[in-house]
C-alpha cells in the first residue's frame, strides 16, 4: 500500500501541473466568445471561451451574441479556468463571473452553439436542447439563418479560395508582334522609319497608309517584307 501512494501522487501531478486559474478584469469583448482581460500584473490576455461557438459578426445574431457576453463580463472581474492555449495564442477557458458560468450562460440564453469538436462538459448539450426547444436567442431565427459558425467559416474560406484560384488560373494570352499590339496609327510612317515587316503591314492594313505599297500588290515596304 505504501508503494501505491507515491505512484498515485506521481500520476496526479501532471494534471495539477497543467491546471491554471487566472483572475482578471475584462477590458474588451470582441464577439460572443472572445474577450480580452487584464491581470493584476497588468498583463493582457486574449481569451476564447471554451466548448462553445457563437455566430460570427457577419452572421445573423452575431452582434446580439457579443452584446450578451458584454453584458455579463465587460468591466467586471472574472475567473478563468484555462483548458488550453490555441494557435492564435489565446487562452481557451471556462469563464466565471462571480457565480455565473459564462460559457454555459451563452448556451442557455441561445447566444451560442455547443462546440462539439472540443466538448468536454456534456451538460452543455442539455442547455442547448432546452434553448432550442424554447426558441431562445438564435433559435428563434429561421432555420436558413442558423448556420453553425464553424460551417460558416469553412464556407467563407472555400469561397475566398475559389476566388483566388480563379484569378490565378486565368491569364490573358499575350499578343504576338504579328498582331500589331505594339503599333499604333498616330503617325503614318515611311518605310525607312519602320523597324519590321510586321509594322509595315500594320501601317498598310490598319492605318490605311497606302503610300508604302507603291505598286499596289498588297505587300508594303518590299525592302522589309521581301527579305
Amino acid at each position: 500500500m505504501k508503494r501505491l501512494i507515491p505512484l498515485a501522487a506521481f500520476l496526479l501531478f501532471p494534471l495539477l501541473a497543467h491546471a491554471e486559474t487566472v483572475n482578471c478584469r475584462v477590458v474588451g469583448v470582441h464577439d460572443g466568445d472572445t474577450l480580452t482581460c487584464l491581470t493584476s500584473q497588468k498583463k493582457q490576455l486574449k481569451v476564447r471561451l471554451a466548448e462553445i461557438d457563437t455566430p460570427e459578426s457577419k452572421q445573423p445574431y452575431g452582434t446580439r451574441a457579443q452584446q450578451a457576453l458584454s453584458g455579463m463580463v465587460f468591466g467586471k472581474d472574472v475567473r478563468l479556468e484555462v483548458q488550453d492555449t490555441d494557435r492564435y495564442g489565446r487562452k481557451v477557458a471556462r469563464v466565471y463571473q462571480d457565480k455565473t458560468d459564462v460559457n454555459a450562460e451563452q448556451v442557455k440564453s441561445g447566444s451560442a452553439w455547443v462546440y462539439r469538436q472540443y466538448l468536454k462538459d456534456k451538460s452543455l448539450l442539455a442547455l442547448e436542447a432546452d434553448a432550442k426547444a424554447a426558441k431562445r436567442g438564435l433559435w428563434a431565427l429561421p432555420e436558413s439563418e442558423r448556420m453553425p459558425p464553424w460551417e460558416w467559416r469553412k464556407a467563407d474560406r472555400d469561397k475566398r479560395q475559389d476566388k483566388r484560384e480563379a484569378s490565378a488560373t486565368y491569364t490573358p494570352p499575350a499578343k504576338s508582334k504579328e498582331e500589331g499590339s505594339e503599333f499604333n496609327c498616330s503617325t503614318l510612317k515611311r518605310c525607312n522609319a519602320m523597324s519590321s515587316c510586321a509594322e509595315a503591314k500594320y501601317q498598310l492594313q490598319q492605318c490605311g497608309n497606302t503610300k508604302i505599297d507603291g505598286n499596289r500588290d498588297g505587300i508594303p515596304c518590299e525592302a522589309l517584307c521581301k527579305q
